[in-house]
């Protein structure tokens, strides 16, 4: 079936953005509006020392211009990604880009200037203005960075080279997402078509052992063609890290990025240890795998092969969020009631369509819905996305509906649990009710993949950022042999001897956008080992763990995230919520090899 034109997608299927700006002449009102009060943000420089009530004023003044760029960001960016092909709506995307880099360099005398009230004084500014309360928090967010923040001219300085050093992550996404073109492959049916990233998706999960290895070939064909460039983008976006690191006087990247979120560093140490210690698992997974495909040589593009073949399981789009109601049952009435409304009110762009962007992902701002965007196909893939994007964006109602705007988002740390919870939630939905010996070893392959793919495959990607910053941090080229000698051996030594050592998955770190996201990967693990616990406690725990559960989700980041999931049962400095994700795959591995079998 051909991919329509925006202007041929239902408007039933279109998400509705009229409920942030009613047109385009609204936007260019508001973005007008917001512009002069970015420019005027200056004028509060000084003043938040001078005593509580001007603390308080100035943090809220600040507050709210910085809630008006976000609504005109996401109207922008929004109305582009439906279209990226609309020059329109990429200027807009141009200029609140442009905006919202303002607005961060006039307000960037912010920490440098509560930092410059004593500890003492600071105590009698909230004692003098109760309404600093609320903001108790986020003051100690700020002067936990006390010995790592630099006088307010050299703040603005860094800031204001904020597009500068963005060029590396810049360059990357123009050369992977618009200069780079692929080669033509074969698809399942013998016909010739032009490789593109999406095509990738569906043809390494092929049948056809040649339809794998082709799309595999040509993708990183493609790839080797530009390593050295990619590998100068990468060494460039790990020096921006690590010069922001030095300058702010932190011991190393990894640690500037963790306390950005208050995450103890023991975190990611702890998370390596255990994936590590557990690798066996993942070995006696692919080996299995390799048995069942009947290879004498299992290559990195038999990973992703569904071990059972296609399942009879299929949905469109008003079935999938009948399944996904059924299933998020457990998660209680409220829950549902705003599930509902993401249901049928315009909130989801489900539809695939020309030049829209590729993918899922959950967005809006304080101020409105949590807007998901979809690209949908009638199968459990799709199903599984809807209920994980529907964990984002009931996850945003909660905390933008409990937490002041201040804490009206939340934090990076945990922003996957909620919506990998709801997948693992779906499985324990469908295992709780599917009898059938095949369809049951399909879902069981489908968790084993899923958390193949992020538990392990995340940590993997873990390890690596944490040398490629460490190396750079001591003066070693990052060329693309170093890049690929070394990814190449992590990755032989995570999937283990079963699979053929060498060959162009040493390229992949040259394709992974996450590598640019100042560590940012380790997440997803934690994030999904979590959720293992969290589904758990949600369909098999007490009521108390469901009222647990949801206070997490209505939290924000009105605390230390690592203190919020303490409080919803998972304590993420322990190794103990591992070892119960890594139980659950144990066990259904088992089951899973056990259906094999017969």
């Amino acid at each position: 079936m051909a991919i329509p034109n925006r202007n041929e997608v239902p408007e039933e299927l279109k998400w509705d953005l009229t409920r942030i700006f009613k047109n385009d002449e609204d936007w260019e009102q508001a973005y007008a509006a917001a512009q002069e009060k970015v420019d005027q943000l200056g004028e509060l420089k000084s003043t938040l020392v001078k005593s509580g009530k001007d603390l308080y004023e100035g943090l809220i003044k600040i507050l709210a211009v910085k809630r008006e760029v976000e609504n005109i960001y996401v109207y922008a960016t929004m109305s582009s990604d439906v279209d990226t092909a609309n020059s329109h709506y990429l200027g807009y995307v141009s200029r609140v880009q442009s905006l919202a880099n303002q607005f961060e360099a006039a307000t960037s005398f912010i920490n440098p200037e509560i930092l410059s009230i004593p500890s003492d004084k600071l105590a009698e500014f909230k004692q003098a203005e109760p309404r600093l309360k609320n903001y108790a928090h986020y003051l100690e967010m700020i002067t936990n960075k006390r010995p790592h923040t630099l006088p307010a001219e050299q703040e603005k300085l860094i800031a204001d080279a904020g597009d500068a050093l963005g060029v590396s992550e810049n360059t990357f996404n123009v050369l992977t997402n618009s200069d780079m073109e692929y080669g033509y492959v074969q698809d399942d049916d013998g016909n010739m078509e032009q490789l593109s990233d999406g095509l990738y998706s569906l043809l390494i999960q092929s049948q056809n052992r040649d339809v794998r290895k082709g799309a595999f070939d040509t993708l990183y064909a493609t790839y080797g063609q530009f390593q050295n460039s990619l590998a100068s983008t990468l060494s460039g976006v790990v020096k921006k890290h690590n010069y922001n690191a030095k300058a702010h006087k932190y011991n190393s990247a990894r640690q500037a990025a963790l306390a950005a979120n208050g995450v103890p560093e023991a975190v990611y140490d702890t998370l390596i240890k255990e994936v590590d210690s557990h690798l066996d698992l993942l070995h006696r997974y692919v080996a299995l795998r390799k048995k069942i495909l009947s290879l004498k040589d299992l290559q990195m593009w038999d990973m992703y092969v569904p071990l059972t073949g296609k399942p009879s399981l299929s949905y469109d789009f008003e079935e999938a969020k009948e399944v996904a109601k059924k299933a998020l049952k457990p998660l209680g009435e409220d829950y549902l009631k705003h599930v509902d409304y993401i249901f049928n009110n315009r909130v989801i762009d489900p539809v695939e369509s020309k030049n829209k962007v590729t993918g899922a992902y959950s967005g809006g701002a304080y101020d409105t819905d949590p807007y998901e965007l979809l690209n949908w196909e009638d199968n459990i893939d799709s199903l599984y996305t809807l209920v994980h994007e529907n964990g984002h964006s009931v996850h945003s109602w909660y905390t933008r509906n409990t937490q002041p705007y201040v804490y009206g988002d939340y934090p990076i740390f945990v922003a996957e649990i909620a919506s990998t919870t709801n997948e693992n939630i779906l499985t324990e939905y469908f295992l709780d009710h599917i009898t059938d010996p095949k369809t049951r070893a399909f879902i069981l392959n489908y968790y084993l993949d899923s958390f193949k793919g992020t538990l392990f495959r995340q940590t993997q990607f873990a390890v690596f950022e944490q040398f490629i910053h460490e190396a750079d941090a001591k003066g070693e080229p990052l060329t693309a042999d170093i890049l690929d000698d070394v990814y190449g051996q992590i990755n032989q030594h995570y999937y283990g001897d079963s699979v053929e050592p060498g060959g162009d998955i040493a390229l992949e770190w040259s394709r992974i956008p996450h590598f640019y996201y100042n560590f940012y990967v380790y997440q997803y693990a934690t994030g999904f080992a979590a959720a293992t616990a969290l589904a758990n406690k949600v369909v098999h725990g007490s009521q108390a763990d469901r009222d647990a559960y949801l206070s997490f989700l209505k939290a924000g980041s009105s605390d230390y995230p690592t203190e919020i999931m303490k409080r919803a049962g998972v304590d993420m400095t322990k190794p103990d919520y591992l070892e119960d994700a890594f139980k659950t795959f144990e066990k259904r591995l088992n089951e899973f090899e056990s259906l094999i079998e017969k």
